[in-house]
């Protein structure tokens, strides 16, 4: 049976990520954990997250969690979500604690001067609600997941990467940016796939079933 860990360190909805995951994967073991120990157990590993990244960094620090999800990263199925995304680049502009350094590139806030429709209109930050999401190309996760389906987004911070070819799609507000990457077992989206109806389930559980 497939052990999946739902990393805890106190910060976000970590039970609707594990709802999701149990409902796409009913064979599944889904734990919502903080123990290091059953991290470095598991077969499958799902980083979510929401609040600041400089509150999250230091929580993954206080509860010993650096170092077992670096060498999930580097080892199994991967998947990080909302914040899960952005502490895996190297640094943000929402203040000095650097990231985890897993893709090389920083994390940047939605510019004042840039938020604007095509129309003239003030876009709000930060970016709420349902997006189309443009697919670079093919990966296992976007299996039986059409081009431009909509996924859900709360964010006021977006990922730059400097590494090509990771970038797996993007999405547009105000501008285009990255809204997921890949690279061989690892996977991390902006949006909330939990929250996306059908395109999210597919994600997760293709996620589930993903063999990098």
């Amino acid at each position: 049976m497939t052990h999946i860990a739902v990393i805890d360190y106190g910060m976000g909805n970590l039970r609707s990520v594990a709802k999701a995951l149990e409902h796409v994967a009913p064979e599944a073991t889904v734990e919502v954990t903080g123990d290091p120990e059953r991290v470095r157990a598991a077969e499958r590993v799902v980083f979510p997250g929401q609040g600041a990244m400089p509150d999250c960094m230091r929580e993954l620090d206080r509860r010993h969690l650096r170092q077992p999800i670096l060498e999930a990263a580097q080892s199994k199925p991967f998947l990080g979500l909302c914040i899960g995304l952005q502490m895996l680049f190297e640094s943000s502009e929402e203040g000095p604690t650097p990231g985890l350094g897993v893709f090389s590139g920083h994390v940047r806030r939605f510019p004042d001067d840039r938020m604007f429709s095509p129309a003239g209109q003030r876009l709000k930050v930060p970016h709420m609600g349902w997006n189309e999401v443009r697919q670079s190309g093919k990966h296992a996760l976007w299996s039986g997941i059409p081009q431009d389906a909509r996924f859900y987004f709360v964010h006021s911070y977006y990922v730059q990467e400097h590494d090509s070819g990771v970038g797996a799609a993007s999405t547009h507000y105000a501008f285009d940016f990255t809204c997921a990457v890949a690279r061989e077992n690892v996977f991390a989206v902006q949006f909330h796939p939990e929250k996306s109806a059908l395109p999210g389930l597919a994600l997760l559980g293709n996620f589930v079933h993903w063999k990098p």
